[in-house]
């Protein structure tokens, strides 16, 4: 079954299979387990019962669901179809979707593609469903660590088929994963003082305004004034005494991809000045 000489591989195209040792690890099992576990949970809403990753979640239907579940957000794409074209084209529209929450430039390289889910790449399936955990904060706890072994196989232009082993890294350790696992100070304050939060924020708005008022801008309400991106990234020039380019963000965002930009930007000028990589 693992075997290369058996793979139907085109001219100078590559073909990858988790080795069956590597296959069996249980902490590999494990993570797969969480990550049906969380899909249904999410899930079970419209009765929809995920068995296998590879099965259940190539042709984009499944993911549709899931991510219209995680994002609250309407995803327009084709119907149900059963032809490969169809289902390529759903399942485009998805991952085009996956990407834009999760901030990834459609130009960037990813661990993921149409072609890798569709041919039901486990660790292409695997990569996508980690970062949305991560990125949404699931309630659950994803084992760390994982690795796998993967023989990737290339047909050569005379025929021949090539292979190389690599280590694939799935999941890291929690500290940069943000679950919701890792309680902070905040979640502190959300079980134990509710009362206390609207004194933060204010405490927290006079912090920023005292900055902002520099540009003679002013924040009224938290929530809606720093999620677009643009005031927190000026407020990082401020604190900082760099100026940002203009041209670098949207002033005026109105799409939702153009405050994800915005908002990646910040969190990126917050790591260069040495801040840990925020969590939300």
């Amino acid at each position: 079954r693992y075997s290369t000489r058996d793979l139907f591989i085109g001219r100078n195209e590559e073909m990858s299979i988790i080795k069956p040792a590597s296959y069996k690890d249980p902490k590999l099992q494990n993570l797969i387990s969480v990550l049906i576990d969380w899909i249904n949970d999410e899930l079970a809403y419209q009765r929809i019962i995920v068995k296998d990753l590879e099965a259940d979640l190539y042709d984009g239907q499944v993911l549709q669901k899931l991510i219209e579940k995680l994002t609250s957000q309407k995803i327009e794409s084709p119907e149900v179809t059963q032809s490969e074209d169809g289902q390529k084209q759903k399942l485009g529209i998805v991952l085009d979707k996956a990407n834009t929450v999760l901030g990834h430039a459609r130009w960037s390289q990813q661990k993921w593609s149409v072609e890798s889910i569709h041919s039901k790449n486990l660790v292409a399936i695997l990569h996508l469903l980690v970062s949305l955990a991560r990125h949404y904060r699931a309630p659950v706890r994803l084992p760390e660590h994982v690795t796998v072994e993967v023989l990737i196989a290339q047909k050569q232009s005379d025929g021949k088929i090539k292979h190389r082993t690599v280590l694939e890294e799935i999941t890291s350790s929690y500290d940069d994963v943000g679950m919701r696992c890792e309680r902070d100070a905040f979640d502190a304050l959300f079980d134990h003082a509710p009362d206390k939060l609207q004194v933060v924020k204010n405490s927290l708005m006079t912090f920023v305004n005292k900055h902002l008022n520099k540009l003679h801008l002013e924040v009224t309400e938290l929530e809606s004034q720093l999620h677009d991106g643009v005031y927190l990234t000026l407020l990082m020039g401020l604190l900082e005494g760099f100026f940002v380019p203009l041209y670098f963000f949207h002033q005026t965002p109105q799409e939702f991809e153009q405050k994800v930009h915005n908002v990646g930007f910040a969190f990126q000028l917050m790591q260069d000045v040495g801040l840990a990589k925020p969590k939300a």
